[in-house]
């Protein structure tokens, strides 16, 4: 259904009509739910925070004896669930710059990773450096980019090399 179809539907509909539907909306999916609280409430911070707390427990949980999982899955859907609200650019750069930054500290703190750790980590620096020339961030951002570059250094196959070369192609 395209958007035009939509409206034409919701227009034809009686404001109770209308009330009922985003109610079940709510109700039935989580994702419109949350939309509609941040929307309502528009708390930057806070949803902000809730994110990162989701990429920072990936690599590094609470609790004791509780392993990291390591699912940048998750990572990039806590950070496509807070693109959805249409944060300012500063804190989606801030979320994005977390994972890349949690990714190099983690492998710098157990050691070597295997290729497809090292290949995710490296797509998803190039893509919050990416973001961060798009948006002129790039300065602001330039210390915690380093400290990806200094995370990586002692890391193998390649992985140094990589994130030095795209710390240096943006800076």
């Amino acid at each position: 259904m395209s958007k035009t179809e939509l409206k034409k539907h919701l227009l034809s509909l009686t404001k109770e009509q209308v009330i009922e539907q985003v109610l079940g909306l709510y109700d039935t999916c989580k994702q419109a739910k949350e939309y509609f609280e941040y929307f309502l409430n528009p708390d930057e911070k806070e949803q902000f925070e809730k994110y990162k707390a989701i990429i920072v427990n990936e690599f590094y949980p609470k609790g004791k004896y509780v392993e990291a999982k390591t699912r940048f899955s998750v990572a990039k859907k806590a950070i496509a669930d807070f693109r959805s609200l249409n944060p300012s650019p500063e804190l989606l750069g801030y979320l994005m710059v977390t994972l890349a930054e949690q990714s190099c500290k983690y492998t710098f703190d157990f050691g070597d990773m295997w290729e497809q750790y090292y290949t995710s980590a490296a797509t998803n620096f190039e893509l919050a450096l990416k973001f961060l020339q798009k948006h002129g961030l790039l300065e602001q951002f330039k210390l915690r980019c380093q400290d990806c570059v200094k995370y990586a250094e002692p890391c193998g196959y390649g992985f140094a090399d990589e994130i030095g070369e795209l710390f240096d192609e943006f800076y």
